[in-house]
């Protein structure tokens, strides 16, 4: 195994500390860093708070600050946050208006958030996102797995929030923006997790894994590596399969790495999955590429498709400015 640590027992809290380090201006990490919270809050807004396993990166805590996430919890890597990690978040960033917790759809992370919401003593909400149409269910999941589609409903619903959007209605659209939106990736080759010290699964020089989750997951089957085009193909065809949206829609493409694909492929596939989305009559109006939801050092890419709508083109373009996603004013 080589990689830039230290140590593998200490590679979470060493980067969260160079981390907060590099983006002071807009975040602060929290007492023993159980989480990142925005430096400057927002009075009357309605708290978002996220989080997951550390691995993903910049997913969450990248995309605290204006406009997206109030606070992030980072577990271990590939382990859910604990309660009191969102706990003492909620503490921090709720204002008075409320807390929503967005919640990817893996057991750990359910079960913790749900007992954070009633551990924390002030009005919670939560919406969980269940974007991969890979498998219906995992060793990680009680149904789908929340992937990259989480960022977009973080997006949304952040700029929503910025307008001083109520709890309920929040809650509403996040679900709502969940179920118009839809991913599926592709592993080239396996990760290594530090504590272990090895890859954790294996794929031959000639092999791909399609449908894998961000953790390594099987997906649907591996086969034989093909074409960019072919695999485009594939992971596009299964998210309108099961998104079936109207021809002429408007639709968002993220085109998104897992941590060890260069950009000249990622934006490759965008031609790729482009092309074919205009083939199903649809018009891609916007776009996100690069490596936003990981898994350490996978080579790989998902794709995910969001319908819009003229709602959700305005909170898509709204102003953010965080770590790992800046734009507007």
């Amino acid at each position: 195994m080589k990689k830039l640590i230290n140590g593998a027992e200490t590679v979470l809290e060493e980067s969260l500390d160079g981390f907060a380090a590099a983006h002071a201006d807009i975040l602060l990490l929290g007492p023993e860093r159980k989480f990142v919270r925005r430096r400057t809050l927002k009075p009357g807004k309605v708290a978002l708070i996220s989080g997951g396993g550390s691995g993903h990166e910049p997913l969450h805590a990248g995309f605290v600050g204006r406009g997206m996430l109030d606070a992030a919890c980072p577990g271990q890597v590939f382990t859910s946050p604990t309660p009191d990690q969102m706990v003492e978040a909620a503490e921090a960033v709720d204002s008075g208006a409320g807390v929503l917790f967005i919640v990817k759809n893996y057991e750990g992370d359910v079960m913790n958030f749900t007992m954070a919401a009633e551990m924390a003593g002030r009005e919670v909400a939560s919406v969980v996102t269940n974007d991969d149409v890979a498998v219906e269910k995992s060793t990680y999941t009680t149904g789908r797995r929340g992937v990259a589609g989480t960022l977009i409903v973080e997006k949304m619903v952040g700029a929503a929030a910025e307008t001083g959007m109520p709890l309920a209605a929040l809650k509403a659209l996040g679900e709502e923006i969940n179920r118009r939106t839809r991913s599926m990736g592709v592993s080239l080759s396996p990760c290594t997790v530090p504590a272990a010290g090895r890859p954790n699964f294996t794929l031959a020089d000639n092999e791909m894994e399609m449908g894998v989750g961000i953790h390594g997951e099987p997906g649907r089957r591996r086969v034989a590596l093909t074409s960019a085009d072919a695999i485009a193909a594939e992971l596009c065809e299964a998210i309108l399969k099961d998104l079936a949206p109207k021809p002429g829609s408007e639709v968002l493409l993220l085109v998104n790495g897992f941590g060890a694909t260069p950009l000249i492929e990622l934006y490759l596939m965008v031609n790729s999955a482009r092309r074919i989305l205009d083939g199903a009559g649809l018009k891609v109006t916007r776009f996100l590429t690069g490596s936003y939801v990981t898994s350490l050092d996978m080579a790989g890419a998902s794709v995910t498709v969001s319908v819009l709508d003229g709602q959700a083109k305005e909170l898509w373009d709204a102003p953010v400015h965080t770590a790992a996603l800046r734009w507007g004013a």
